[in-house]
């Protein structure tokens, strides 16, 4: 094969790439906007509330999950609490034994993809809950307060949109 045909396979690689992009109607682009801005409002105020600020972007993340793919095997119930939960549990015991040296902070995250794994609960901003937590030096009052209070407030905002606004089933499975 010639290097003018290696180009030009790459490129056109480059140009089909988006025929394997989720596409989406404007009327679900508009809820899953209107859902999200008032799932997200309400977590925001949490996370002020309970002194962790950063919080509030994993919980971004998971509204990306929630309200664009609901359908997606990350965004169901047991996969929001469990991996929310074991981003927190993980920290929490690794700033509690080791501090929160960046080291620790990379280990938290590590360790909690490992547990969301093998406990099939896998939620990718779960990892952002670990981080977030091992550069705040998270105590026990996180695990409570804001993150398993923040996974239930937003996954009773997605059921209540998706069920009731946006006319969508959610969610596929609970457990």
């Amino acid at each position: 094969m010639q290097k003018s045909d290696k180009v030009k396979r790459y490129f056109l690689k480059l140009y089909r790439s988006s025929v394997h992009q989720p596409s989406f109607s404007y009327r679900q682009i508009l809820l899953s906007g209107i859902g999200s801005f008032l799932g997200i409002a309400s977590l925001v105020y949490l996370s002020l509330h309970t002194n962790y600020p950063l919080i509030a972007a994993p919980f971004g993340a998971s509204a990306v999950l929630l309200y664009a793919v609901p359908e997606s095997p990350l965004a169901q119930p047991r996969n929001v609490i469990g991996g929310n939960i074991l981003g927190a549990l993980t920290c929490i015991i690794l700033v509690h034994l080791f501090g929160s040296a960046p080291w620790v902070q990379a280990a938290s995250v590590a360790v909690a993809i490992k547990l969301m794994l093998l406990t099939k609960t896998l939620h990718p901003p779960g990892g952002a809950v670990a981080l977030v937590g091992a550069m705040s030096h998270a105590s026990w009052g996180f695990l409570f307060a804001p993150v398993l209070a923040g996974s239930i407030i937003i996954l009773s905002c997605t059921y209540a949109f998706n069920n009731l606004v946006a006319k969508r089933t959610y969610p596929k499975h609970w457990i």
